[in-house]
């Protein structure tokens, strides 16, 4: 790393010494790295550090190397440097406390609270019910601290599949009725009279677990405005099969309003039943942007398939 940045890091954290210590992962298209960085004599034994380099030439996984794509990424880039500045410190729900942003030329250093050395150390592939439970507890929490703000300096509309933002896969969809359906489908949500900040991108790799049950959340790249279900539809379509999100979606429902409710400094009726309405709604949003953009990805099964034809037939005449 650049010493430049290890200075400031070292002037943060008050370390005598620091060494780069692990690589923790790469970010999407060789755009830099999530590295965990060693301190000496500090009041931590580490932080994580995210290191976002612009790459001059655009690698997508898929092949997309769309200026669109490349755009929409360094926004995402933007929105979660301000998210940080801003924003983190008010969130009732867990997450990395931020101990600085740098900020130079096509670079930009987030220097961050690491969540193994606080605790959170455990990353899951499969989830108990209760891990679930303490997820939605998080989302609800999360939702309920940024209700009825307005997401200045983030997505208007947060998640990274959000209809204005995926021009791409919405042309290559070959479903013409979820395609003549799609904008209807975004409005119903966007228009819905009760808004918060969506975190965007609330899957299950996002969670950080503790060995007593507790969870914390990171990657904000995608938060903004809107209805807090496309957060749990999202979450639960990334940890349960198809069998289990028909089977618990009512159980799924009442425990997160059950936390929502607590969360909120007064109850909202009015809130939970027109959430309650657009659960299915946002169901059906991501997976109009999973059909267009990978058509044989695993999280396209039969409930999703049910649950869009059904949303589809309530949405047109």
């Amino acid at each position: 790393m650049d010493p430049y940045f290890l200075s400031i890091i070292q002037q943060k954290t008050g370390a005598s010494a620091l060494k780069e210590q692990e690589t923790l992962q790469a970010l999407w298209s060789g755009y830099g790295k999530i590295l965990r960085i060693k301190l000496a004599d500090a009041a931590v034994k580490s932080v994580v550090v995210k290191h976002v380099q612009l790459p001059a030439q655009q690698n997508h996984p898929r092949g997309w190397n769309t200026d669109l794509g490349h755009q929409r990424k360094v926004k995402s880039y933007k929105v979660e440097t301000h998210w940080y500045d801003t924003y983190s410190e008010h969130s009732a729900a867990r997450l990395p406390q931020c101990l600085t942003v740098v900020r130079r030329g096509d670079e930009v250093l987030m220097v961050l609270e690491d969540l193994d050395e606080a605790g959170y150390a455990l990353r899951k592939q499969a989830v108990s019910w209760e891990e679930i439970n303490a997820c939605l507890q998080w989302l609800a929490q999360f939702h309920a601290s940024y209700m009825g703000k307005v997401p200045d300096g983030l997505w208007e509309t947060g998640t990274y599949w959000h209809l204005a933002t995926r021009p791409h896969e919405l042309e290559v969809l070959d479903n013409q009725a979820l395609k003549e359906a799609a904008p209807l489908i975004d409005e119903k949500l966007n228009t819905c009279q009760f808004k918060t900040f969506v975190h965007g991108d609330a899957k299950l790799a996002n969670f950080c677990f503790s060995q007593d049950g507790r969870v914390a959340g990171v990657d904000f790249q995608y938060v903004g405005g809107g209805c807090g279900m496309k957060d749990v539809a999202y979450f639960i379509g990334s940890c349960l099969d198809e069998r289990e999100c028909e089977r618990l979606e009512g159980q799924i429902l009442d425990t997160y309003f059950a936390h929502l409710q607590a969360a909120l400094e007064q109850p909202n009726d009015t809130l939970e039943k027109e959430w309650r309405s657009l659960y299915r709604v946002a169901w059906a949003d991501f997976h109009r942007f999973l059909k267009g953009w990978s058509p044989g990805h695993w999280k396209i099964n039969s409930y999703s398939e049910r649950v869009t034809a059904a949303v589809i037939k309530s949405l047109t005449p």
